[in-house]
């Protein structure tokens, strides 16, 4: 296991440019082929390059686990073809939702999908079904973008902010190791300053020694 700070394309919100899962990792176009290694090598899995329509927010715009890919209805057809291509072993599902960013609303492992509570029943439907877990719609921390605030792999979770109780009690059904840290020097977006799965994390250039230790401890690294 290894943790790494890095930057993709002189942003250290790493988390908007990628998603890893335990199987792949899905990385924008932006990124460096030192940059790609360093994500290949930390976080030990094959590394797919993307975009969706065209923008290098693929850690905004796409969801996944090690089942599946969900992705919004703005991806043309030659991007879904790629990661169908590509990742011929996972469920790879468009859907269509006003909230389109899904990273930033949907917070995802192998286990559980944690969602905003904003999205409509067939949605949570269509997330279950793609990424083969139970939806679980909830605030965390007293946001809806779950995604773009917290960290979670099958190892354990990172909240940026203060757990309501029963937030806590949802939570600990799914994840025994729950902990509250910030990255890239107070951001409390640690979603998308985090690439992060059971074997490693790269997280933000800007974080702190005592951020990475915080991030570290809260996923088991």
């Amino acid at each position: 296991m290894s943790v790494e700070k890095a930057g993709i394309g002189n942003s250290s919100f790493i988390g908007a440019y990628a998603i890893a899962t335990d199987l792949f990792t899905i990385l924008s176009s932006r990124a460096t082929i030192s940059e790609e290694k360093l994500i290949r090598d930390t976080l030990e899995t094959k590394v797919v390059r993307s975009t969706v329509d065209g923008s290098s927010l693929v850690g905004i715009y796409t969801v996944a686990n090690s089942n599946g890919i969900l992705l919004p209805e703005i991806a043309d057809r030659s991007e879904i073809s790629n990661l169908k291509a590509q990742l011929e072993e996972v469920n790879i599902s468009v859907i269509r939702t006003d909230l389109n960013a899904l990273r930033n609303n949907i917070l995802a492992n192998d286990k559980v999908a944690f969602i905003n509570p904003e999205y409509s029943r067939k949605e949570a439907k269509e997330i279950e079904d793609t990424l083969g877990v139970e939806a679980v719609r909830m605030d965390i921390c007293g946001y809806s973008t779950v995604g773009a605030s917290n960290v979670l792999t099958n190892k354990g979770m990172v909240v940026s902010g203060e757990l309501k109780e029963d937030e806590e009690k949802v939570i600990k059904q799914f994840s025994s190791s729950v902990s509250q840290s910030t990255a890239n020097m107070g951001a409390s977006s640690i979603g998308l300053c985090t690439i992060a799965n059971s074997n490693g994390m790269v997280v933000g250039y800007e974080t702190t020694g005592f951020e990475l230790v915080r991030l570290s401890e809260g996923l088991d690294l």
